[in-house]
C-alpha cells in the first residue's frame, strides 16, 4: 500500500526546489569557470600585446641609433636639426601597431652637472641658471643641497624641498644631467634655454630659434656674430655646435594597450657605435596621436 502511494504536493514542491537549487549551483559553477577562462584569455592576450610592444619599442630604438650613426652625423663637425636624426624621427605604422618616434639632442638642454659637485660653479653658468628660472617663472632655489648625493637624473630635483611640484614639471623639459664637460648646443637649444644667455630675452630667443639656419651654425663665432646676437655680449663659455647625447622617445600602441620607451643614448667618441646610458620602459596612459 505504501509503495503505491503517490507523492503529495508538498513532496513534489520540495523535489522541484531541490532540482532548481542543483541547477542554479551548476550554472553558477559553469559561469565562474567561463569567467575565469575569459580572464585567462584576456590576460594571455595582454601579455602577448606587452611583448609585441616591447619588441616594437626596442626595434624603433635600434632604428634611432642607426640614424645617429648615419654619415651625415658621423662625418659632420656639427649637430643640427637639418640632419636625418631630427627629420626622420616620425610617426609610422607597422602591422597592427602604431609607433611614434622622437629624437632630442640632450645638449640642447641646461646641464645641471655644471652647477653641482666639487669642481665649483663659475659665475657665467650660475647667472645663466638664474635667468633660466626667471624665463620659466620659477622661484630661485639653492642647488647646493644636491651635493649631498650623486646627481644622475634631473628627476632627482623632486628632493628639493623649495621646488614645488608644478615648478618641477615646468623645469624638467629644459634640464638634463650630462658629463660636466658637455656644453650647450646652440644649434638645437630651445627658446627658454636660449633666453638664459647674456643679454637675451625670451622674445628675442624665440626669434633666434625660428630664424636659425636650416643647417645650424658652423661654429660658435658664427652664432655670436648672427643678427640678433651680435652686440648682446653673449659669452662663448660653455657653448658648442656639437653633441654626443640624445634622448630617444618611443610611444607604441596596439589595440588599447600602450607602452612608452625612453632611452638616453650616447654616440661613443671616435667609434662607429652608440651605447644606451639609461632606459625606461613604462606603461603609458597618454593619448596616442599618430
Amino acid at each position: 500500500r505504501w509503495r503505491n502511494r503517490r507523492p503529495g504536493k508538498n513532496e513534489r514542491g520540495v523535489a522541484l526546489i531541490s532540482v532548481l537549487l542543483v541547477t542554479s549551483l551548476a550554472l553558477f559553477v559553469v559561469a565562474g569557470l567561463m569567467r575565469s577562462h575569459r580572464m585567462t584569455v584576456q590576460g594571455t592576450a595582454q601579455q602577448l600585446h606587452q611583448q609585441q610592444l616591447r619588441q616594437a619599442a626596442l626595434t624603433a630604438e635600434s632604428y634611432a641609433s642607426q640614424l645617429l650613426l648615419a654619415s651625415d652625423v658621423r662625418e659632420a663637425t656639427t649637430i643640427h636639426l637639418g640632419q636625418d636624426w631630427a627629420l626622420k624621427a616620425q610617426a609610422f605604422q607597422l602591422p597592427d601597431l602604431d609607433v611614434r618616434l622622437e629624437i632630442e639632442d640632450l645638449a640642447g638642454r641646461f646641464n645641471l652637472t655644471r652647477l653641482v659637485g666639487t669642481g665649483g660653479v663659475d659665475d657665467v653658468t650660475l647667472q645663466r641658471w638664474v635667468r633660466l628660472l626667471s624665463a620659466l617663472d620659477i622661484p630661485a632655489f639653492d642647488l647646493r643641497l644636491l651635493n649631498d648625493f650623486t646627481l644622475t637624473d634631473a628627476a632627482q630635483l623632486q628632493r628639493m624641498p623649495q621646488l614645488k611640484r608644478d615648478d618641477l614639471q615646468r623645469l624638467l623639459p629644459w634640464v638634463v644631467v650630462l658629463p660636466r664637460d658637455a656644453m650647450l648646443n646652440v644649434n638645437t637649444v630651445s627658446a627658454p634655454v636660449m633666453a638664459s644667455l647674456e643679454g637675451m630675452t625670451l622674445s628675442a630667443a624665440r626669434g633666434l630659434v625660428n630664424q636659425r639656419p636650416p643647417r645650424g651654425y658652423a661654429d660658435i663665432e658664427s652664432f655670436t656674430r648672427a643678427p640678433g646676437v651680435l652686440g648682446l655680449g653673449v659669452s662663448t663659455h660653455g657653448l658648442s655646435v656639437n653633441s654626443r647625447w640624445f634622448r630617444v622617445s618611443v610611444h607604441v600602441r596596439i589595440a588599447d594597450t600602450q607602452l612608452r620607451l625612453i632611452s638616453d643614448i650616447e654616440r661613443v667618441r671616435n667609434t662607429n657605435r652608440t651605447r644606451v646610458i639609461r632606459r625606461r620602459l613604462v606603461a603609458s596612459a597618454e593619448h596616442f596621436q599618430p
